[in-house]
């Protein structure tokens, strides 16, 4: 499998070992759990850096072989949002610092611009190359949220030097390579590695969920306004005889203090079908197969999306995706081929694709066909990780070669 070494990962809000569907647990998490996972079968010893946020956490929990994650103390050792992390990450550099001087890894990847400041600031004083791949931008963020947009004030101005410093970047889509371009990243420094599905939990072949009405459409995301789940319960008004089946966000007793939950069952009695409407809450992740088995359409329908993963899990379980062409489902979902796209904030035009869809079982059962070979072809972890790992070479024989022209240069000047 060529050069195996010690690889860091740095996620410093989103813990591999985090439940899914709380406000900051989603893509990343998965992401880097299987990134690890993913490594490790190919002989990487990998260590998972992320932030302390229970105090009865062990330091050092063993994911699994090869893995470990590594707790850091950095601020209070309770949840806190990542919006407000920033001040805490000079205390992890230093941490990071610390321990990369006992047990030096080959290589960091550092996973979101905090984690990057971090990582970049570590990395340096120790001398190991690091490699960033956001999961998000800010320049997008504030683009589509405007005032609303919770993160620090300094965000892009240090995600464009991190673009400039860091030895490579890995985008996710062809979306983020043109703005990582925008924000002055060297074409020849960034790669396009897409995140990854795991194409045997999330296959057509499986139970699936029992279900009341004909038709049902599942939605599987974080409960915050720009997933666009308001837009898919006005829609549902226009489309007969199906149930929408929303999974994510806390348990279903936290869901009744969770604003968004509440804001979005508001809409579902205002539009009438609220008899239709199931906020589920929290979902664990060995039951989302059967879940996504049991609809016919999966919607995908954010204001914008730096990537998205439940499209891929649902295209791997052989469903056609109703996403919004926005972002990384550009990428992932075929219009017309494993899905339809729509424009964004428009529940009239998922109504019209929804009601063709579900008048259509032959199109819905060739699109969940072609989602299956698409995801198999491009998107198996063993396939993102091997090419994640190929970078990985590519940016430590640069940093070598770097190495001997400066060592080179300064033997010429000295003699």
């Amino acid at each position: 499998m060529g050069w195996a070494g010690r690889v860091a990962l740095v996620s410093e809000h989103a813990s591999p070992l985090a439940v899914l569907g709380d406000v900051d647990a989603g893509g990343q998490n998965v992401h880097v759990a299987a990134l690890a996972e993913h490594l490790a079968a190919r002989g990487h010893r990998v260590s998972v850096y992320t932030r302390r946020d229970d105090r009865a956490l062990p330091a050092v929990v063993e994911l699994g072989s090869g893995i470990d994650v590594v707790h850091i103390d950095a601020g209070p050792p309770t949840t806190v949002p990542k919006d407000q992390l920033l001040p805490f990450m000079g205390d992890f550099a230093e941490q990071l610092r610390r321990a990369w001087r006992r047990h030096r890894p080959d290589i960091v990847h550092a996973h979101f611009w905090m984690s990057g400041t971090a990582s970049l600031t570590a990395g340096r004083d120790v001398g190991i190359p690091v490699l960033q791949t956001f999961h998000a931008l800010g320049i997008v963020k504030r683009r589509h949220q405007g005032d609303k947009d919770t993160s620090p004030p300094g965000r892009i101005a240090v995600e464009a030097k991190l673009v400039r410093d860091v030895d490579h970047v890995i985008a996710t889509c062809s979306d983020e390579l043109f703005e990582l371009i925008r924000l002055g990243g060297d074409r020849a420094r960034i790669s396009i590695v897409p995140c990854g599905v795991d194409i045997d939990r999330f296959c057509p072949e499986g139970p699936a969920e029992p279900r009341t009405a004909s038709h049902r459409v599942v939605v599987v995301s974080r409960l915050v306004e720009r997933k666009g789940i308001g837009n898919m319960i006005e829609a549902l008004a226009s489309v007969a005889d199906t149930e929408l089946v929303i999974a994510g966000g806390t348990d279903s007793v936290g869901l009744q203090h969770d604003r968004e939950a509440r804001r979005l069952a508001e809409l579902a009695h205002r539009h009438g079908v609220a008899d239709r409407v199931e906020l589920r809450g929290q979902v664990g992740r060995d039951a989302v197969p059967a879940l996504l088995r049991s609809a016919d359409v999966v919607a995908c329908t954010p204001w914008y999306e730096p990537f998205g993963i439940v499209p891929l899990e649902a295209m791997a379980c052989g469903r056609p995706v109703l996403a919004t062409a926005v972002g990384g489902l550009t990428d992932t979902v075929v219009d017309g081929v494993t899905g339809v796209h729509v424009p964004p904030r428009r529940p009239d035009r998922i109504a019209g694709a929804l009601t063709e869809l579900l008048g259509d079982p032959s199109r819905r059962a060739a699109m969940g066909r072609a989602g299956r070979e698409r995801v198999q072809a491009r998107y198996g972890w063993a396939r993102v990780a091997a090419a994640t790992a190929a970078t990985y070479e590519r940016v430590l024989a640069r940093s070598a070669a770097t190495t001997e022209a400066v060592g080179r240069h300064q033997r010429e000047m000295t003699t």
